[in-house]
């Protein structure tokens, strides 16, 4: 398993840049803008981890990723923190491992490429499949959503 990002949801991307990059020194590494989704992601690196994050095969690690919802929406003080996120080398065999420890998988990998669970104090965690994705398997096909992640 590999660390990936920390997912934080910003009201105003200039803003967050000004902060996070001009205040704080992140780096920008990678930015998203899915006009079907109407979102954009950016993602930062602290400048000691450029190195590590240069080295990244795939997906950039370790970072933050802002994420601006083009629409306006009020997320409440407790949904600005997003998610956790780790690279699987087998995501169907990390959930299933998961959920014989009594775990609930709240997003089931049905794409093979990803998966979000939540920690006993409702902490989100999203894991991704490394390079790609699995063939989509039963039971994680049919397998509907659970709660929130």
């Amino acid at each position: 398993m590999r660390y990936l990002h920390t997912m934080l949801r910003v009201r105003n991307l200039d803003a967050a840049l000004k902060f996070f990059g001009d205040a704080l020194g992140l780096e920008e590494v990678a930015r998203i803008d899915n006009d079907k989704g109407r979102f954009t992601l950016v993602f930062l690196c602290a400048p000691d981890d450029m190195e590590l994050v240069k080295q990244s095969k795939g997906r950039p690690a370790p970072t933050v990723e802002l994420t601006y919802n083009w629409d306006e929406e009020s997320y409440g003080e407790d949904r600005y923190f997003g998610h956790l996120a780790y690279e699987v080398d087998d995501i169907y065999a990390t959930c299933e491992r998961l959920m014989k420890l009594g775990i609930t998988i709240n997003r089931p990998p049905r794409d093979g490429q990803m998966a979000f669970v939540r920690s006993p104090d409702l902490h989100s965690v999203e894991f991704l499949q490394k390079g790609a994705a699995l063939p989509p398997q039963e039971p994680w096909l049919s397998m509907p959503n659970t709660g929130h992640w």
